[in-house]
């Protein structure tokens, strides 16, 4: 493993990208700066724009505890981090290129994101984009620099009584209740909040490319395009969420991430697109062999060796774990193929030059930093050890070979495994882990303390 005491994502924005944008939006008064978390909700402050430069300058107390709240925002004091460390303040800094204007907020907001570092200046082990930055430094040890796209689904809802159902339709008012795959009047009803969408993403610089209408009513699928910088590609992920959440809202709508919003239709899943730039530039997956090079062979080998560790980033919630059943296109085995969406990891059809794996098992409701983390850090490991992956599946992945070694499949079981793995405390970091395991363990306590209507219409009388 490479020094990870100077990282990648330890680059901050100067105080002249802040006094670019001043002078160019006059207008602004409210900016918005956010962080994410281990559970991936941005939290932060709202600023008035005479409070900004200062940040860029000298940066930004905040209390180092909020890293480790759960996914409602509540302390876990089990870290430690909490009473035992005063809840001492920690600094964030600018993220650069990432302040932008919110157009959904109003004409007079922006926004950018920030990172967290230490008082004596170095990276904080703990922020999710600094994790990413770690994995990222160690493939650069190698000479090879990830090339990622991020595909998220998402369901746009209307809420009645307090719970979701598919949006209807703005142009005819009508609500679907089919699935209507790559449907193009679904997409046409819903025209306004997607002109939007566009809008926002161009003026946010966000590359977003084609949208689809998903298998389930209400549910979309966008692509954002493919970037040699993969903390700025994911970066770009974080950004886009938030946008499609608030442009969602100024439509009266409800835009959910979450990874089963609905028992009987498909859940959300978040794909990442892999190749790796060598030292020349070069896709080092390019093959004309559909199975791409040697070493897409590895990364796809480490990625199959660790699933199971990763399970807990990329299904991190109680909910994650009803998005996977068989033949539902959310993968539930460590399986590979080429140009088949029945595997977890999937090298797409398409030209030599564009050789690359999707992974297809992350839910929508990952945290992007992580997931993209546990990904690279699981190709890096097949890389270097030269991890064969055997041979790919052909036909359903659900009935191949070795599809009936399931992947964890409930919460506790994934966060065990991560909490234990040897391997993600060497890429990831040793107290990421330790804090990681401890928040979503207080988290899935809490969850089971709950007790349900479902609870009461089956056992009140029953048991």
């Amino acid at each position: 493993m490479t020094d990870m005491t100077i990282q990648s994502s330890n680059r901050r924005a100067l105080a002249q990208e802040a006094e670019d944008f001043f002078a160019a939006n006059p207008d602004v008064d409210a900016i918005d700066i956010i962080f994410t978390n281990m559970c991936g909700v941005p939290r932060g402050k709202r600023l008035r724009a005479h409070e900004v430069i200062a940040v860029y300058n000298s940066g930004r107390f905040l209390p180092g505890s909020v890293l480790v709240v759960d996914i409602t925002g509540r302390d876990c004091e089990e870290t430690g981090l909490v009473w035992e460390d005063g809840d001492a303040d920690r600094y964030v800094y600018p993220v650069p290129g990432t302040l932008v204007r919110a157009p959904w907020l109003g004409e007079s907001h922006a926004q950018f994101l920030t990172s967290f570092y230490e008082l004596d200046g170095t990276p904080n082990d703990l922020d999710p984009r600094h994790v990413l930055g770690r994995v990222i430094d160690a493939l650069a040890g190698e000479g090879l620099t990830p090339v990622v796209a991020v595909e998220l689904e998402f369901y746009l809802c209307d809420l009645e009584d307090g719970r979701p159902v598919p949006a209807r339709g703005m142009v005819t008012g009508h609500r679907s209740q089919d699935i209507q795959v790559y449907g193009l009047r679904e997409m046409e009803d819903l025209q306004p909040f997607f002109d939007d969408l566009y809008t926002a993403c161009d003026e946010q610089g966000l590359p977003l490319e084609s949208g689809i209408s998903e298998y389930a009513p209400g549910q979309f699928e966008f692509t954002l395009r493919h970037k040699p910088d993969a903390l700025r590609a994911t970066d770009d992920a974080i950004m886009y969420k938030r946008l499609v959440k608030g442009v969602a809202v100024a439509h009266g709508l409800e835009a959910t991430f979450m990874a089963k919003p609905f028992a009987e239709s498909a859940g959300s899943g978040m794909h990442l697109h892999i190749s790796m730039n060598d030292a020349q530039g070069n896709n080092a997956f390019a093959s004309e062999d559909p199975e791409g090079t040697p070493l897409l062979r590895h990364a796809i080998g480490g990625m199959k060796a660790l699933l199971a560790e990763s399970m807990a980033i990329f299904a991190p919630n109680a909910n994650s774990f009803r998005r996977f059943k068989a033949n539902s296109y959310a993968p539930v085995a460590a399986t590979w193929g080429v140009n088949n969406r029945t595997v977890s990891l999937r090298v797409p059809a398409g030209s030599p030059a564009s050789r690359h794996v999707e992974h297809r098992i992350c839910g929508a409701d990952a945290n992007p930093y992580l997931a993209m983390a546990a990904v690279l850090a699981a190709q890096l490991h097949g890389i270097r050890h030269k991890i064969d992956p055997g041979p790919a599946v052909v036909g359903n992945g659900y009935e191949a070979e070795g599809a009936d070694i399931r992947l964890p499949n409930h919460w506790a079981a994934a966060i065990g495994a991560f909490e234990s793995s040897d391997l993600m405390k060497q890429y990831l970091g040793e107290r990421f882990v330790k804090h990681y395991s401890t928040v979503k363990g207080v988290e899935m306590a809490r969850f089971m303390a709950e007790v349900t209507e479902l609870d009461y219409a089956w056992y009140l009388r029953n048991a």
